[in-house]
C-alpha cells in the first residue's frame, strides 16, 4: 500500500514533517479494509499485480479491469492500454506550455483522482508532487499504476483538500482541476489554495463555465448533465471577479474548451454512462436538464 515511510521521510525533508501528527490517524483509518466495502476487492487485486510476472498479460488485465472505473488516463501498463473515460491528455496539452515550469516546484493537486496529472507533473521535473483525493479506488489506482511506472516523492492520499493542515504557504503550484463546481462556498475554496501556496506561487484552476460576457452565478436546482453536487457555474467574468475578491494577482485566463464525446467518453475501463448521455439528443449544445452543454475554462493567478 502507501508507504508510508517514505512518505514521513520525504515531508520531514521538505519542511512538512509535522503533517505527519495531522494526517496519519486518518490515512490508516482509509486504508482499512473498515473504510470502504470493496476495499478488500481493491486491495487483492493491488496484491495480484504485485505478484504478476512481466508477462502474464491476461492476469494484469483482469486485475486492472477489477479497478475499474478508470476515469482519468491514459495508461500504458505492462503492454496494456487502458482507455479511460477522459483523455486526460487532451487537458494537459492544454495547459502545460503555458503554466509556470514545474522543474524543481513543490506541486499540491487537490482533487487529483488516481494521479494522472500528478505524474505528468513528476514528469515534467516536479521535485515533490502532492495529490489528494476522497475517492479511495482512485488511490488504489495509483498505487496500481505506481507498480509499473514506479515514482520518487510523487504521492497520492486518501484526503480531502480541507483536510490538510491550513495556511502552510509551503508550495509553489497548486493545482484544482474539476473541482471547483463541487463547492458550495467557491470563495473558500480559493482561499484555502491560497493559503497553500507561497508569495507569488502560482495556481492553475480548471472549471465547468456558463457562457455569457457579465458577472453571473448559476446554481442547478437538481443535477447537472446528471452530476449531483454542482453549486456554483458561473460566467468567466464572475469567476475572474472571484479571484480578485480573493486577493490573487496575475489573473490569466488561458483556455476555454467545450468539452467533445471525444475526449470524455464510455469505453472498456469505463462502461457507465459518460458525456454522450448526458446531452440532449436532439440538440447536444445542451444537457438533458437544459442547461448549457459543458465548457471548461483554465485559469492561472499567483497569491499574493
Amino acid at each position: 500500500m502507501i508507504d508510508f515511510d517514505a512518505l514521513w521521510r520525504h515531508l520531514s525533508d521538505t519542511g512538512m514533517g509535522h503533517w505527519r501528527a495531522a494526517t496519519e490517524d486518518l490515512l490508516r483509518t482509509r486504508l482499512s479494509d473498515a473504510a470502504h466495502g470493496d476495499f478488500r476487492t481493491w486491495r487483492t487485486a493491488i496484491e495480484t499485480l504485485q505478484s504478476c510476472a512481466p508477462g502474464q498479460t491476461d492476469q494484469i488485465r483482469q486485475a486492472l479491469l477489477s479497478l475499474a472505473p478508470w476515469r482519468k488516463g491514459p495508461f500504458e501498463l505492462a503492454g496494456i492500454s487502458i482507455d479511460s473515460e477522459w483523455r486526460s491528455d487532451l487537458k494537459w496539452a492544454r495547459l502545460d506550455k503555458a503554466i509556470a515550469p514545474l522543474a524543481g516546484r513543490k506541486v499540491l493537486d487537490v482533487g487529483c483522482g488516481n494521479g494522472y496529472y500528478a505524474l505528468r507533473m513528476h514528469a515534467a521535473g516536479a521535485h515533490t508532487v502532492i495529490g489528494v483525493d476522497p475517492s479511495l479506488l482512485y488511490v488504489m489506482q495509483f498505487l496500481a499504476v505506481s507498480l509499473f511506472q514506479p515514482t520518487t516523492n510523487v504521492f497520492v492520499l486518501p484526503l480531502r483538500g480541507e483536510e490538510l493542515p491550513q495556511d502552510e504557504r509551503q508550495f509553489d503550484t497548486c493545482f484544482s482541476m474539476g473541482v471547483l463546481y463541487h463547492q458550495r462556498t467557491p470563495l473558500q475554496h480559493l482561499r484555502q489554495l491560497q493559503g497553500m501556496l507561497r508569495s507569488a506561487g502560482q495556481l492553475v484552476l480548471e472549471t465547468i463555465v456558463m457562457p455569457g460576457d457579465e458577472p453571473a452565478v448559476f446554481t442547478p436546482p437538481d443535477r447537472y448533465a446528471r452530476m449531483r453536487n454542482v453549486w456554483q457555474l458561473p460566467t468567466i467574468a464572475e469567476l475572474t471577479g472571484w479571484f480578485e475578491q480573493t486577493g490573487y494577482t496575475d489573473i490569466r485566463l488561458i483556455d476555454v474548451s467545450i468539452t467533445t464525446v471525444e475526449e470524455q467518453r464510455t469505453t472498456k475501463w469505463m462502461s457507465f454512462e459518460s458525456l454522450a448521455e448526458v446531452l440532449d439528443p436532439v440538440d447536444p449544445r445542451r444537457t438533458v436538464e437544459g442547461w448549457p452543454a459543458p465548457r471548461r475554462a483554465i485559469v492561472l493567478a499567483n497569491a499574493p
